[in-house]
């Protein structure tokens, strides 16, 4: 239970007025090994956990009974996100990934992004739109290379702690309920549309060696939501799934945008579904897998192994803390 968690730190907004804004600071092992040190690498740590926690035995389509303004407000920044495609559609060029579009979406997000946090936030937190900005920017992939990868998925989930951290949300199981169930699956389909529209490439995909092309954090909460339930782990060898949950909601995503057999393409996710008998040891392992793979590896690192770097975030290492903080 989320109770019996270590509480979320806060950090008065008058504290985060004298902060700088992050800057990309993880680049090599040595740097890794330092975040790893840090307070912010354990306030996601411990947020992610919180998170995981508030949504076992809950089930989609979910229906928050006490929505909160925050919630409903970055849901329609979503919502505008999303607004924008349809305004920039991909143009007609023969290209297998990246429509040159994709660029100008992201040019518009990079030119509004303060406009939109302003919209977002009430006045009291005006001060830390340059330090959460740039997890906003790079939420969604990368402009540059025109891709999406799990260090994108970790940068919008860097921006909820954030705004967590500040108390913009409150770290309360409800809350944190809605982040998930309703907030980040609002952002998940958003960045299914960007990859379809806008063909983006997967950020450092290894094929069959990786859990999934382009997310993890859906497996991790979709294993927390089935962690208490008697449906077996095989469920999702066998299809149409129900979309009840993350997990199963992300299998059904696979099998739109890939052909052939299941235990082809998505090695990892077979070897799961044939191998562990339970979806508490699921969702354990694959928290150690995310912390392996996602977290604790440089950029240039890879590797055959379950274990391999999944996509980079921008500037996890450093955040809403003092130069000199570990």
């Amino acid at each position: 239970m989320t109770a019996a968690l270590p509480p979320l730190r806060q950090i008065p907004i008058s504290e985060a007025a004298r902060l700088t804004p992050p800057k990309l600071r993880i680049k090599t092992d040595d740097d890794v090994a330092c975040w790893r040190d840090t307070r912010g690498y354990h306030d996601y740590g411990l947020f992610l956990r919180r998170l995981n926690e508030s949504v076992v035995g809950y089930f989609l389509p979910y229906s928050s009974p006490s929505m909160t303004q925050a919630t409903t407000s970055i849901l329609s920044m979503l919502d505008k996100l999303d607004s924008w495609i349809n305004e920039i559609p991909p143009l007609p060029t023969p290209q297998r990934f990246g429509n040159l579009a994709f660029r100008t979406w992201g040019k518009k997000l990079e030119d509004n992004v303060d406009s939109l946090l302003t919209s977002l936030l009430p006045s009291e937190f005006a001060a830390s739109i340059p330090l959460i900005s740039p997890y906003l920017v790079t939420s969604f992939g990368s402009f540059t290379r025109m891709d999406y990868g799990t260090g994108h998925e970790t940068s919008f989930a860097l921006f909820l702690l954030c705004l967590t951290l500040i108390r913009f949300f409150e770290p309360l199981p409800e809350q944190e309920r809605d982040l998930v169930l309703v907030v980040f699956l609002r952002y998940l389909r958003l960045c299914w549309r960007l990859q379809d529209v806008y063909r983006l490439e997967p950020a450092g995909s290894h094929g069959v060696w990786g859990l999934d092309d382009y997310s993890f954090l859906s497996y991790i909460f979709g294993s927390a939501q089935l962690r208490e339930s008697d449906i077996s782990v095989t469920t999702i060898l066998r299809r149409p799934l129900p979309p009840t949950n993350l997990y199963f909601l992300s299998i059904s995503r696979i099998h739109e945008v890939k052909t052939g057999p299941f235990h082809e393409h998505s090695s990892q996710l077979y070897n799961i579904a044939t191998g562990v008998p339970r979806w508490a040891k699921v969702n354990s392992g694959l928290f150690k897998m995310y912390e392996a793979g996602t977290l604790g590896r440089s950029p240039g690192q890879t590797s055959r192994s379950p274990t391999y770097s999944f996509g980079r975030p921008y500037g996890m290492g450093h955040y809403f803390f003092r130069s000199d903080e570990t």
